[in-house]
């Protein structure tokens, strides 16, 4: 993963070497060739290949959190797993709206 980015790096380094100690070139420019064609194509290349990997980091988080409320909702409940499950009573599930119906 990494070999590319060194390599880039390297020919964005000579590129530098070449400018700084050519006849009509300068260090100045050495540096601003090394910055724009080397660092900053490398560092944005290099978050974008690392954002599959921040998006599994932060759903393992999430789901860490998730998994600590949960327990803990548990222990608050004196351990019983079936505090979490929605009701289910002997009553029947009723519309909150009721059905239109239309007018003779």
């Amino acid at each position: 993963m990494y070999i590319v980015p060194i390599a880039w790096i390297y020919v964005a380094l000579m590129m530098s070497v070449a400018e700084a100690t050519n006849t009509n070139g300068s260090v100045l420019g050495a540096i601003f060739t090394f910055v724009l064609y080397g660092v900053l194509p490398v560092a944005l290349m290099m978050y974008f290949m690392g954002t599959p990997a921040r998006k599994r980091a932060l759903r393992a988080q999430e789901q860490a959190q998730r998994d600590a409320a949960i327990a803990a909702h548990q222990a608050a409940a004196g351990g019983q797993p079936d505090s979490l499950q929605p009701d289910t009573g002997s009553h029947t599930a009723t519309d909150a709206v009721p059905a239109v119906t239309e007018k003779p």
